[in-house]
């Protein structure tokens, strides 16, 4: 799974020269907006228009599918549990258990609108650098403990990545072995214990170091936002595609569509 989402933000597309504000802004309600959608055929309009998305950003297949993956094998499940479960009339039984196809029908626009809205974060986050991000989301006022903890967090996690691989490489060299028995739950137990006392230990200093530099709870960038006509425009085109969407949805004009689907 790749944690460095931003490692193609340097690619010149429509989305990288996005003002990352408006990117944000625009984006975000976009996914606000495919998570309340009810019918099938608008979410996979959604995920079209995802998948748009991440063709304009130009990120390579392979670069979203580690993310997204993970996603879809969470997801799967629900195509047996929801229709299992839902109170609809059933079309067979399974097991005793009633089949219905309107749980089966829910399950497949969840596992749609899923797969959009990870796909639309790839493309709002990878499209420019990490701290950038971070900064247009205190233009946008988000709060300032919020930014800061998304930011702290994504840094140190490849450092708690490489401290883990370190203490990994030092166990082996000692001749240690992962087997399936009780000492190797014992030693990778301590493993554990080990690296959260040493994360923590980091955490202090790193702490310590900042208030020594006048760390007042406020983080200072040199980043400068310069927006123009083309930013605007770009975010009213993802507006009136949002506003449409919603409009369709709560019009419903595809729900006697699916109905003859199911």
């Amino acid at each position: 799974m790749a944690l460095d989402i931003d490692r193609y933000a340097h690619i010149e597309s429509q989305l990288q020269t996005w003002d990352p504000r408006y990117k944000i802004f625009s984006l975000f309600l976009f996914i606000i907006i495919v998570a309340l959608l009810k019918t099938l055929p608008l979410a996979v309009v959604a995920l079209f228009l995802a998948l748009t998305l991440l063709k304009l950003a130009q990120l390579p297949l392979y670069f979203v599918s580690q993310g997204l993956k993970w996603v879809v094998l969470f997801l799967l499940p629900f195509l047996l549990i929801l229709p299992l479960s839902h109170p609809g009339d059933a079309a067979f039984r399974i097991f005793g258990l009633g089949f219905a196809w309107e749980g089966f029908r829910l399950a497949i626009i969840i596992i749609i609108k899923a797969i959009s809205i990870v796909i639309t974060s790839y493309a709002i986050f990878g499209t420019a650098r990490f701290d950038v991000s971070m900064i247009a989301l205190r233009h946008l006022k988000c709060p300032t403990v919020f930014v800061q903890m998304l930011l702290f967090t994504y840094r140190y996690l490849f450092v708690f990545m490489d401290e883990m691989k370190r203490m990994d490489t030092a166990m082996k060299a000692r001749g240690f072995i992962k087997k399936a028995d009780r000492a190797t739950l014992t030693i990778l137990g301590n493993f554990v214990g080990t690296l959260l006392v040493r994360s923590f230990e980091r955490t202090e200093r790193i702490y310590k170091a900042m208030l020594s530099k006048g760390y007042q709870g406020e983080l200072h960038s040199l980043v400068v936002f310069q927006s123009n006509t083309a930013d605007l425009q770009k975010m009213g085109v993802t507006l009136i595609i949002t506003a449409l969407l919603i409009g369709l949805d709560l019009g419903g004009p595809f729900s006697t569509a699916e109905q003859n689907w199911f």
